[in-house]
């Protein structure tokens, strides 16, 4: 196992009294708490700019829908529901 860095990160007095309410409520630490934070907006971060790097590619391959086929599609979708 690798041995973990250290990060300084700097809050309000507020933010650090919001933190200190959940680490209490979890009986964690403020350290793991801004652990798991950071790991969960790095894991979301770099999914969605996979996921914007993915409509990059296709866009790039001419894989693009027209806006008027964009409308036609929503459109239907939106006469199914109401259908329904």
């Amino acid at each position: 196992m690798t041995k973990p860095a250290v990060i300084t990160a700097r809050l309000d007095e507020e933010g650090l009294a919001r933190l200190d309410t959940l680490a209490g409520m979890l009986e964690r630490s403020r350290a793991w708490i801004v652990a798991k934070a950071v790991q969960r907006y790095v894991d979301e971060e770099l999914e969605f700019r996979a996921f914007i790097q993915e409509g990059i590619d296709s866009a790039d391959r001419g894989e693009l829908i027209s806006q008027e086929d964009m409308e036609a599609w929503f459109e239907a979708r939106h006469r199914q529901a109401a259908a329904e």
